[in-house]
């Protein structure tokens, strides 16, 4: 991604009359890199080395972009070819090493994800799949996939197909008003980065993991760039400024990843920062110091590291991720972390000598007409042949999520008193732990935002034309996953079930789960406001959180206050307890070690104290609880698996084929808790 830029940049900056910055660009770009793999590898954090080489992008290719309109000879398809041929082969390469070593190193739990997300990369949608997925780019190293880091590439490709276009576009109009195109394309740019910037911090503030992944929100960096690239030969600055200047971006962008928390502020305003500091360097230029920072850019190793900052960038988190997945680890340590480091130095600079430079003079454009495409294909065609047989692989080898009244995956239904197994013998483990991360509850969503409060999501997970009751599940994932346990009771009695649900922001008057997080503290007002307003027949929610080995379960005082509210508005809350939350993936566990393996058991009584912690506080007479501790549990443990179905897609989240088994006993217990 990052050096994705490099393999790409450095040589359309060659091409370039300001090709004068090309030796600190290259410089920048290697610096920048490293930062990237420092961060990754030993701290675990980002250095916002994406966002220069946006920025890098935008500087190189709008430039070059506007000085081939100038000379007459901008051709959109064949600029589209030069510039992605320069990614292609070694993100081909990587993409396809990466495939198969995954097959091999990553536990099949992982091998859906892996699969849709190289896939996604191969098509420069990746940025977009995370997006869509909400995945936390910053989560533990384990759960990421070999292919994540390549969404900033999806994002570069993006904008190396609008850029064409966009620069067209504006030398079209700028020739029908008589103008010069640089100045039409100024203000264009400028609007771009207005509009996007404004964009991004309204998104990074409401939704930050989608905007993380937004293009539209990373617009204004390769436009900022653009801007750059126009104007960079009207700054007229003395020698000193420019060494200061240098100085200036090269610390603040060592500093960045340190001072900021890139995962959880960016893009927003903090983009600025690395954005910034990369303009400053790249403003300063070639100062002709020997106490400028460009004499450390310029060097044999500041300009080898920038030559071979593609390769590395894009080799170095596969590494890393096969290594964490090999050794069964969350961090890699110093030792471990030279060795990744080295193995993606090894591997950048092979693939850049045997690869990538050789790949620059084949030139894919020109005749014959179908040669661009025999190339395009030749780099991408066999990923796209491996993934597709692992995922057939895959698919063969998931088999089938449970049915209720499946007599040989009886599920919950098997810790109820009396029970007696009448299924097949060593029946096998159901979903399987390939296909178990996928069972999440599904519904066909019939959804609407009241227009009094926007900020909600009303759904409709289980709809009746005239239902004798109407049950609002509120709150986060944890009262979602329930909704399958709740069908059959719910359709046998007529009852109409709705959904408010917001992911990490449990139904409370404050945000448990993030303390002081507006959006949450927002939409829990907003949601007690519309169910004081709509009152429905009763409110489903949680009545405890954080479920962890050394009872640390607890009911936050927001909880109790949020059931008051309801209790004055003479709203019925049934509060179930939480499930336990691991800290591994039981299915991976089952996976490594086997079936009832006592490693991916913990004790019950480490997760749940006698009483719970509601038992001990002031609770409103509307609340019934319902506590299916001992339909998640054993006597004295809590498995990942009950009745030979699996009782955990991640770690903390009830499979929807178990939350299904758990039918039979809500439909015992819940009537209860609810007319309490």
């Amino acid at each position: 991604m990052k050096d994705r830029s490099s393999a790409t940049t450095p040589r359309v900056g060659r091409e370039a009359r300001s090709s004068r910055f090309r030796p600190e660009i290259e410089g920048l770009r290697g610096l920048a890199a490293v930062l990237v793999v420092i961060y990754h590898v030993w701290v675990g954090r980002v250095s916002g080395g994406v966002d220069v080489f946006f920025l890098l992008s935008g500087f190189l290719v709008v430039g070059m972009l506007v000085r081939s309109v100038e000379r007459g000879r901008l051709r959109v398809a064949a600029t589209w070819l030069r510039l992605f041929w320069r990614l292609l082969p070694t993100a081909g390469l990587v993409l396809l090493v990466s495939a198969v070593a995954a097959i091999a190193l990553i536990s099949p739990l992982r091998w859906p994800q892996n699969i849709a997300e190289l896939l996604a990369s191969a098509f420069f949608l990746e940025n977009w799949r995370l997006a869509a997925d909400a995945v936390d780019y910053y989560a533990d190293n384990n759960t990421a996939s070999v292919a994540q880091h390549f969404w900033s590439l999806s994002v570069q490709g993006q904008f190396y197909v609008v850029a064409p276009l966009l620069v067209l576009l504006v030398a079209v109009v700028a020739r029908r008003l008589r103008a010069d195109v640089r100045r039409v394309l100024l203000v264009v740019l400028a609007g771009v980065v207005a509009a996007s910037l404004t964009y991004s911090v309204i998104t990074t503030a409401v939704d930050q993991p989608f905007a993380y992944f937004d293009s539209l929100a990373r617009a204004w960096e390769f436009a900022i760039g653009g801007i750059l690239g126009l104007t960079i030969d009207r700054i007229r600055l003395s020698r000193g400024v420019r060494v200061l200047l240098g100085w200036v971006g090269v610390l603040a962008l060592v500093a960045c990843g340190a001072a900021l928390d890139v995962g959880a502020g960016f893009p927003g305003y903090l983009a600025l920062w690395p954005v910034a500091a990369a303009a400053a360097v790249v403003v300063a230029g070639s100062t002709g110091s020997g106490a400028g920072a460009d004499r450390l850019l310029v060097s044999r190793t500041g300009q080898y590291l920038g030559e071979i900052s593609y390769p590395l960038y894009l080799w170095h988190w596969p590494v890393l991720i096969l290594y964490l997945s090999y050794r069964e680890r969350a961090e890699v340590g110093l030792v471990g972390g030279l060795g990744v480091v080295g193995l993606s130095v090894v591997l950048a600079v092979v693939s850049h000598h045997l690869l990538e430079r050789p790949a620059r003079d084949v030139k894919p454009g020109g005749p014959p007409w179908w040669r661009p495409a025999v190339l395009v294909a030749a780099a991408l065609a066999p990923v796209l042949l491996v993934c597709l047989a692992w995922h057939a692989a895959s698919s063969q080898r998931a088999g089938a999520y449970v049915d209720l009244g499946d007599p040989s995956h009886p599920g919950a239904v098997a810790r109820l008193p009396g029970f007696v197994y009448d299924g097949e013998p060593d029946a096998p483990l159901r979903p399987s732990t390939v296909a178990v991360v996928d069972d999440w509850v599904e519904y066909e969503r019939d959804c609407v935002r009241p227009p009094a409060w926007p900020n909600l999501e009303l759904c409709t997970y289980l709809p009746a034309e005239e239902p004798d009751r109407v049950i609002t599940v509120v709150g986060d994932s944890h009262v979602q996953q329930f909704l399958p346990a709740l069908e059959s009771l719910a359709l046998e009695r007529n009852w109409e079930v709705r959904t408010l649900i917001r992911p990490g922001c449990p139904f409370s008057t404050s945000s448990d789960a993030n303390i002081g997080e507006v959006p949450c503290l927002e939409w829990n007002a907003a949601a007690i406001e519309y169910l004081v307003a709509e009152p429905p027949d009763a409110v489903v929610a949680s009545s405890t959180r954080n479920v962890r080995a050394g009872l640390t379960e607890e009911t936050p005082p927001g909880f109790v206050e949020a059931w008051q509210r309801l209790d004055a508005a003479g709203i019925p809350v049934v509060a179930l307890r939480d499930n336990p939350r691991f800290d591994w993936w039981p299915a991976e566990c089952v996976e490594t070690h086997g079936r009832g393996a006592p490693e991916c058991e913990l004790p019950r009584d480490q997760l749940y104290a006698p009483e719970p912690p509601y038992a001990a506080m002031d609770v409103p007479p509307n609340v019934g609880f319902l506590d299916l501790t001992d339909h998640l549990c054993t006597e004295t443990v809590c498995p990942p698996e009950i009745g030979n179905v699996m009782v955990y897609l991640d770690d903390n989240h009830l499979s929807a084929s178990y939350a299904r088994s758990l039918a039979p006993v809500v439909s015992l217990l819940f009537p209860a808790a609810l007319e309490r």
